[in-house]
């Protein structure tokens, strides 16, 4: 392995990606490999976006999403970027409160159901 930079097989290996995977996120745009022939080489701000990029993908921001944040610090820098983050991560955090409610209230009712039905039989 270079010490400045990955290539394909070992970007997914480092990930835990598939080669699909990545050959998608370089075809949106989201990260951009330099190229020798057909090779791909990852250099370490790549490595940086592909971080930034799987950790938004879990805590469920929309590839389109983090496409837009990474494209805000090319065009406007980190301040931007990290102000941008800021509601971003507001927003997310709303709607990931709104839906752990929407599955407690879920585990609430299916609980009580569970226990009447359990109750019945005896």
């Amino acid at each position: 392995m270079s010490d400045t930079r990955l290539s394909f097989k070992e970007m997914c290996a480092k990930f835990d990606v598939t080669p699909r995977t990545l050959r998608y996120y370089e075809y949106i745009e989201l990260i951009s490999p330099d190229r020798e022939g057909r090779s791909r080489f990852y250099t370490p701000k790549e490595v940086a976006r592909m971080k930034l990029i799987l950790r938004g993908r879990r805590w469920g921001f929309a590839l389109e999403e983090i496409r837009q944040w990474l494209l805000i610090y090319e065009e406007k820098g980190t301040d931007a970027q990290l102000r941008t983050w800021i509601e971003l991560a507001d927003q997310k955090l709303a709607e990931l409160d709104e839906q752990k409610a929407q599955l407690e209230e879920s585990i609430s009712e299916l609980q009580e159901v569970r226990d009447s039905t359990a109750k019945s039989l005896g």
